[in-house]
């Protein structure tokens, strides 16, 4: 990994920093050919799926009883860590609760908003025999504090199922759990099969495989979003701990050899200071090959800005999914940033931290979404619906500006709808 100027990049360069891509035009066409075989075969496919792709000749399909045994005989100290990151992201999702209101906005015009849970939403867990607990707490107990009737859970299979992840989904307040993954079970999700009852929303990460099948279902069912490799883009002043910096790009690179991990800077000697130390750290790393591809992927480097506004301007233009500030002035360069899935302000604010257990959700935009939408939340798995009341004289106030429009625009029934209501018996 070698330090680039930003003053230095060219239109290539560019494009794989800022356009970057999740794959999904690749793997639509398989992701396609296994929604439509799930869709018109339902168990059947996805057995044959099962033990093609995972290897695994499944028994039960519906898996819930053993994610709340999974939660009752789990080593007790792993569990108590799980319901206090459950805790802490059902603490910071009640606060995003919106309040119904009305209110009078002119005599006889009461007008307001109220808000209802999605009735049945289904939640992606990646896993099989990984343990992927945590993503199991930022898909679930969003929904149920939503207030979501009915939350499955789909997670792949594998041999011996993973306790962690299990009893994560079960502690969550899932209602029900299938042992089914890739696209194959968001295509179960969206149109039902014998055993997976079909829903109305389908949220959560997974491969280029689960995403390409989100894409194909999304005029049928609603998702979240189309989510790629993880990413993080640490900001840096002269005084950031090069050791951080270096510690939170491989951290997000042993996620996946497709992550893109990205540092900038003002000050020259960090720069190159990171770079070293990020090879050091790599070494170290179990997973250092992974680690060691991402760090080479056209959209991953430390990048040496002229001054902090480029720098600035520079991760506002990448959109990252994590932005990590290692800076004196943290506060006034958030002011600056508008365009970020999740921030991690000060040298003791690791993203982990966030993946975890602080309370924020993890599924976040990717591939620079964040420049147009937020991460999974309370608001995911809720609907709005306006509310209007008028009285004889609020209607009259607005008489004459409904049926001069409704006739601008050559609709003389919507004028009538409202004449009707002044004329005599």
């Amino acid at each position: 990994m070698n330090v680039r100027r930003v003053a230095d990049l060219g239109p290539a360069d560019r494009r794989a920093l800022f356009e970057r891509d999740a794959g999904v035009d690749a793997a639509s066409e398989t992701a396609r050919d296994i929604v439509e075989r799930v869709r018109t075969e339902g168990d059947v496919a996805l057995r044959e799926y099962t033990s093609e792709f995972d290897g695994v000749e499944v028994g039960n399909l519906d898996i819930t009883d053993e994610a709340e045994r999974a939660a009752e005989t789990v080593d007790p100290d792993l569990r108590d860590h799980i319901e206090t990151a459950a805790a802490n992201v059902r603490e910071f999702h009640e606060a995003q609760l919106p309040d119904d209101w009305r209110r009078e906005f002119s005599p006889g015009r009461e007008l307001g908003r109220r808000f209802r849970p999605i009735e049945r939403v289904g939640v992606y867990v990646p896993g099989g025999a990984a343990a992927y607990p945590s993503s199991a707490l930022m898909g679930v107990v969003p929904a149920v504090v939503a207030g979501v009737e009915h939350v499955a859970v789909v997670t792949p299979p594998a041999e011996e199922l993973n306790d962690a992840t299990l009893a994560a989904i079960n502690l969550a307040g899932a209602d029900a759990v299938y042992q089914v993954g890739g696209a194959q079970a968001i295509a179960a999700l969206a149109y039902g099969t014998e055993t997976v009852s079909s829903v109305e929303k389908v949220v959560g990460p997974g491969n280029r495989f689960v995403t390409a099948a989100k894409a194909e279902v999304r005029g049928d069912v609603a998702i979240d979003f189309l989510a790629g490799p993880s990413e993080v883009l640490v900001l840096a002043d002269g005084d950031a701990n090069p050791r951080y910096v270096a510690a939170e790009l491989v951290a997000q690179a042993e996620h996946d050899a497709n992550a893109s991990v990205v540092a900038v800077t003002d000050d020259e000697d960090l720069a190159e200071a990171v770079r070293e130390e990020v090879d050091r750290q790599a070494g170290e790393r179990e997973r250092s090959d992974v680690v060691r591809e991402a760090l080479s992927n056209e959209a991953s480097g430390v990048f040496h800005a002229r001054s902090m506004p480029e720098a600035v301007l520079f991760a506002e233009e990448y959109a990252a999914e994590h932005l990590v500030v290692l800076a004196d002035d943290d506060e006034a360069l958030l002011d600056r940033i508008s365009n970020a899935g999740s921030v991690f302000l000060g040298p003791h604010t690791p993203v982990a931290a966030g993946d975890y257990a602080s309370g924020t959700n993890h599924v976040l935009p990717t591939n620079g979404g964040a420049r147009v939408f937020g991460g999974l939340s309370v608001e995911t798995f809720l609907r709005s619906t306006t509310v209007q009341r008028l009285s004889e004289s609020g209607l009259a106030d607005l008489r004459n500006t409904v049926t001069t429009l409704a006739r601008a625009e050559g609709l003389e029934a919507h004028a009538a709808s409202v004449e009707v209501r002044f004329e005599e018996e």
